[in-house]
């Protein structure tokens, strides 16, 4: 069996940092001494090169800039590897996840993002363990010698969860991140046990992949609360520029039943806007046929988001919204599970 192929992609955050000698302060490190850094790299039966992005950047500054960089890169490298490892900060990383997930078609290769909530040089880092396995993930082949997980996936804490069913739940523990409504890809112990039931496979393994960068950014989020003022909620929903509003709504998909409410939606609605209806609970799905109220959102014109994530539904209609000018497309689409997104 030929030897694998990684290429490990740096683009900012805690794992890459180091404590300077001098003054003590936390700095990048050189990644091509990655080696160094984590010598049971060298154990691994796989080539490791690596690719830094200049300037880094911090994960609250990411944008959909860096998305379409990396789907450009990964395109332009998929021939030479096997697979992508990511290295990211935790902030947006179930944003970028997400986005690499719809962006990237006829994938057949693992990307795997991972990173750290302590610096990769500190002696209780939980960086060394998430890069090790990762790369291990992203190297592994099955009997027929395809990818074990030819997916956009985030590995954490343990976990490997798929990209688009991310989010990241804790700011302070190593488990940072979950998958509320899907189960976990693989878990690592003693050995990386792998779900393959809930691994998504492509139908053909030797389809070219193509990108989608065309990404379309006129989304807003309106998280409902007690006590919202109908001007807040117009001033979201009726926007003239916004082309699609994410309504994080209460419970199994409900809103307020209060006239004026209605009212505004209908006319966001009438607007021709997409507005996708998301729940705020960690987990569980919409059902907007369960109370009267999530019925008259879908009346009003609200379309289903199901379990989608916050991060996937925002992903997803940037990717949709780029692709169509036609918002009646875009709503069907949004209720069609596209890349694993959803449980439909």
């Amino acid at each position: 069996m030929t030897q694998s192929s990684l290429l490990l992609i740096y683009t900012g955050g805690t794992i890459g940092m180091k404590q300077d000698a001098a003054d003590q302060t936390l700095k990048p490190f050189d990644f091509s001494q990655i080696v160094e850094e984590v010598p049971e790299i060298r154990k691994f039966a796989a080539k490791i090169d690596s690719w830094t992005f200049d300037p880094l950047i911090d994960s609250s500054d990411v944008e959909p800039g860096m998305w379409q960089a990396l789907a450009r890169l990964i395109q332009e490298k998929y021939d030479s590897y096997d697979g992508f490892v990511i290295l990211h900060g935790t902030d947006t990383m179930a944003y970028s996840a997400s986005a690499l997930s719809f962006m990237l078609d006829g994938l057949t290769k693992p990307v795997i993002f991972t990173g750290s909530q302590l610096p990769i040089g500190v002696p209780r880092t939980d960086g060394r363990e998430n890069l090790i396995s990762s790369i291990e993930i992203a190297s592994a082949k099955d009997g027929e010698g395809h990818a074990m997980v030819p997916e956009v996936c985030i590995f954490f804490g343990s976990q490997l969860i798929r990209g688009n069913r991310s989010i990241k739940a804790n700011a302070e523990a190593f488990k940072a991140f979950q998958s509320p409504n899907y189960p976990l890809l693989a878990e690592s112990g003693i050995n990386i046990r792998y779900n393959t039931e809930c691994i998504r496979k492509p139908l053909d393994w030797y389809q070219n992949i193509s990108i989608n960068t065309r990404l379309d950014t006129r989304v807003s989020i309106l998280k409902l609360h007690p006590g919202i003022t109908p001007e807040a909620v117009r001033y979201f929903l009726c926007d003239q520029v916004t082309r699609a509003v994410i309504i994080e709504t209460y419970g199994a998909g409900n809103a307020p039943s209060a006239r004026w409410f209605t009212e505004i939606v209908r006319e966001a609605a009438g607007m021709g806007k997409v507005l996708v209806n998301v729940t705020q609970c960690t987990s569980g799905t919409v059902d907007m046929d369960l109370y009267a109220c999530g019925k008259g959102l879908e009346k009003a014109g609200v379309t289903n988001g199901y379990d989608s994530t916050t991060e996937s539904a925002l992903a997803k209609l940037f990717y949709l919204l780029g692709k169509s000018g036609d918002n009646e497309w875009v709503k069907d689409m949004m209720k069609r599970n596209l890349k694993g997104e959803i449980s439909k």
